[in-house]
């Protein structure tokens, strides 16, 4: 079997595992590790770009382990469409700045260990998916 169904990757692996099943990491969030088991981090930004329907989201649904929608529903990004970032719209006068719903990215962050093979040694892959 390959390096991450052995003894040595049990605990890199149970650090993303919850009740057997891939945990979801908020925003700030990352796999705690023990000191000795601490590993470098590696991200990558992947944007994924198609079209409506094709099934982006229900992709990265799969991969980050989270159920996949049933049905289609169009992809509602942050405030005003923008990016994560965005400030709330502002629609004039004193009432509350709020968000409207806009096709826009979402984004889903997956930790996946796995070991290098020049060097030998395990390493965390952060993938962010831009959906």
């Amino acid at each position: 079997p390959g390096w991450l169904l052995s003894p040595a990757a049990r605990p890199y692996l149970s650090s993303i595992l919850h009740r057997n099943q891939r945990r979801v990491f908020g925003l700030l969030e990352r796999p705690a590790l023990p000191p000795n088991l601490a590993v470098p981090f590696v991200t990558y930004k992947l944007f994924l770009h198609g079209k409506s329907g094709v099934g982006k989201t229900a992709l990265v649904a799969s991969l980050a382990g989270t159920p996949v929608p049933p049905v289609h529903h169009e992809t509602l990004g942050r405030c005003g469409g923008g990016p994560p970032t965005a400030p709330p719209v502002s629609h004039g006068g004193d009432g509350p700045s709020v968000c409207p719903p806009s096709p826009g990215i979402e984004v889903t962050t997956v930790y996946w260990p796995a070991k290098a093979r020049a060097s030998g040694r395990p390493i965390m892959f952060q993938l962010q998916f831009w959906d």
